[in-house]
């Protein structure tokens, strides 16, 4: 796999939006269940503050009375012993108090002089800054404070074991003295910290498998858009090499499916114009090589019985004059249909259509004088359409011609034209041989030429109605035929009478 590959760019790509999207589901788990962790362990050491402030007062009340019932009451130095005893009798019985009731946390009480040496504990930690501020605190204010000391980075449980730290609530709490102490009570939150550690190892072990599955559905989506891609080069090369008989799967209403079918049209387009150009070269090939070898058949009988014969002779120079003029007529015809294949502007100018017709009309009887024909052109009064003027001449030169030459003597060609809507229609009809039915589709072909049109005195090349259909399309136009053997031929153009200014492209 080249790096400077595609394909080799998407992994990389791949890799990392599956490193950062996984990596982000795995840190806000982690928070989460860290997050949910460290309430669970604030909500224990809460709870167990509750239950040691409630057994601190009870144990308070209990040493008042055990010491006003041994020492009376009678003047203020028996006060004093009195509350002395009860303190004497609190402290004392805190080590079993908190040893029996309350095993699950460290707790503390720290007089006002020293908040940071307690007078009574059970653990032997060192206290933290933190900690001796948040007293303070509590007996300025009378209400509990909450410290959390010696916990991990907010990513430390992730990689290694986790560490939420030392949770304490901080309690001002009015001892038989008649003093205030502050009772700290601290959890340790093992089993809260266990939970995370074990939940580390299948969390990470989650998020590299999904890592690896987002990895490998992109690469598998990838890779079915690159072999299209490769299935695109493929028929490219094969264009190239002038195969054109290459398809590509084209299967599911998608994006990719609809890429395939497009471009399926556009080979298939490719091939039926390469067909195209291939009949077009065979045609022209063939229609010049009948001339030639018509014109190379009567120089050898000039040779041979010329010089000899002087009606032979001049049969022959009749011939070849008349092939000459057969090839040039051919010629002119290529280059008009290579000029119209070429030419995709239409210029936008007035136009009189009705004046154009008759014009076409007026040049066809004279080339056809002979055959005594009816030529009938459309009502008097202007048509007027803004296209262009030399391609609707052009055309309409074509199909009259056309008409004139298939109409037997003493035949009708008829012109009419009229408006509608925004486009103006024109008719070409007569009265001849007509095209048979099974021709109708293929007379706009190049070098096509029905049955009905194939006599020495008709004959064309079968490029006249390609070169109109051309025009009239360039022109922004349609063109239909109608068509009978032996009743006559319809020809009828719509051109819009307003065609835009830019070029017609096709």
């Amino acid at each position: 796999m080249r790096l400077t590959s595609f394909r080799t760019r998407v992994l990389v790509l791949a890799i990392a939006f599956s490193v950062l999207l996984i990596g982000s589901v795995l840190i806000t788990a982690y928070f989460v269940v860290s997050g949910g962790m460290s309430r669970v362990a604030e909500d224990t050491v809460l709870g167990l503050s509750r239950q040691a402030v409630k057994l601190t007062r009870d144990r308070v009340v209990s040493s008042q009375k055990t010491a006003a019932a041994e020492i009376p009451e009678s003047d203020a130095a028996s006060q004093h012993r009195r509350l002395t005893r009860a303190q004497n009798l609190f402290q004392a019985a805190l080590p079993e108090l908190f040893r029996t009731g309350m095993s699950e946390g460290e707790f503390a009480f720290y007089a006002p002089g020293d908040l940071s040496t307690p007078e009574w504990s059970t653990d032997r930690r060192t206290d933290t800054q933190v900690e001796t501020i948040a007293r303070e605190r509590a007996l300025r204010l009378l209400t509990s404070t909450v410290s959390v000391s010696g916990g991990g980075s907010g990513l430390s449980g992730l990689f290694s074991r986790a560490q939420l730290g030392l949770y304490t609530v901080h309690v001002p709490i009015d001892v038989p003295d008649g003093s205030r102490w502050v009772l700290d009570v601290t959890y340790v939150p093992f089993r809260e910290e266990q939970t995370i550690d074990a939940i580390r190892a299948p969390m990470l072990v989650l998020a590299l498998v999904g890592t690896a599955l987002a990895i490998a559905m992109m690469q598998m989506s990838m890779g079915w858009v690159l072999k299209l891609v490769d299935e695109l080069r493929v028929a490219a090369d094969s264009i190239d090499a002038g195969q054109l008989d290459v398809r590509l799967p084209a299967e599911g209403q998608h994006e990719i499916g609809d890429l395939a079918r497009s471009l399926n049209h556009l080979i298939e387009r490719l091939r039926r114009r390469a067909d195209a150009q291939t009949r077009f070269i065979a045609d022209a090939s063939h229609e010049l090589a009948t001339p030639v070898a018509g014109i190379r058949g009567y120089i050898n009988i000039l040779r041979a019985w010329g010089a000899e014969d002087d009606a032979v002779r001049e049969e022959a120079v009749r011939a070849i004059d008349r092939e000459s003029r057969r090839m040039a007529r051919l010629t002119t015809e290529l280059l008009s249909l290579i000029r119209t294949d070429e030419d995709t502007t239409c210029r936008r100018m007035r136009v009189d259509v009705n004046a154009l017709s008759r014009e076409a009309l007026a040049a066809a009887a004279t080339r056809y004088l002979d055959k005594g024909l009816e030529f009938e052109g459309p009502e008097e009064g202007p048509l007027v359409a803004m296209n262009d003027r030399d391609k609707i001449e052009e055309f309409m030169h074509i199909l009259v011609d056309n008409a004139a030459k298939y109409t037997p003597p003493g035949g009708t060609v008829r012109v009419q034209t009229w408006r509608r809507r925004d486009s103006v229609v024109i008719e070409v009809a007569d009265t001849g041989v007509g095209i048979p039915e099974k021709d109708l589709p293929n007379i706009f072909d190049r070098f096509y030429r029905s049955d009905a049109s194939r006599s020495k005195e008709t004959g064309g090349f079968g490029l006249g109605l390609a070169i109109a259909k051309r025009m009239v399309e360039v022109c922004g136009g349609t063109i239909e035929v109608k068509s009978a053997v032996d009743e006559g031929t319809s020809f009828t153009i719509r051109i819009p009478r307003e065609v835009a200014a830019s070029p017609h492209r096709l």
